[in-house]
């Protein structure tokens, strides 16, 4: 089996290589490694839906535009995720249902703040033997 990511130390920030067999999967195991990042995403069930729809000017950007909004549901909603399912994803647009619940306390533990994904070191690739996509976050 694949990894689905790993974690890419640097200076006072940490990043993710996700990895994947299209680009679908490598945007959805990013989003995995930044709940990762996060909490013991293992702790998290599925009891929340939250549809999310972004645009950027190209695939780098959308990433970042789609962690983003992540971050933005987990800092104001307080909800943790678990699963992406990408419906959509194009150069310009990704459609995705996330799945998590709100975050509890008692079972959360939270690791570590993310602030924001950032542009430093952005890279999405895609090779004959699959994808993969790299963001740093300011912690």
């Amino acid at each position: 089996m694949r990894k689905k990511f790993e974690i890419i130390e640097h200076t006072a920030d940490v990043g993710i290589a996700a990895y994947g067999t299209d680009l679908r999967e490598a945007f959805a195991n990013a989003a995995y490694g930044l709940f990762s990042l996060i909490t013991d995403i293992d702790s998290v069930g599925e009891d929340v839906r939250h549809d999310v729809e972004v645009t950027a000017d190209n695939r780098e950007e959308l990433l970042v535009a789609w962690l983003s909004e992540l971050i933005y549901l987990f800092e104001v909603e307080g909800v943790l995720f678990s699963r992406f399912d990408i419906a959509g994803l194009g150069e310009k647009k990704l459609k995705a249902a996330c799945f998590g619940e709100r975050i509890d306390p008692r079972r959360h533990d939270i690791k570590t703040g993310v602030k924001a994904a950032t542009y430093h070191m952005l890279r999405v690739e895609q090779g004959e033997d699959g994808c993969r996509v790299q963001v740093l976050f300011d912690i």
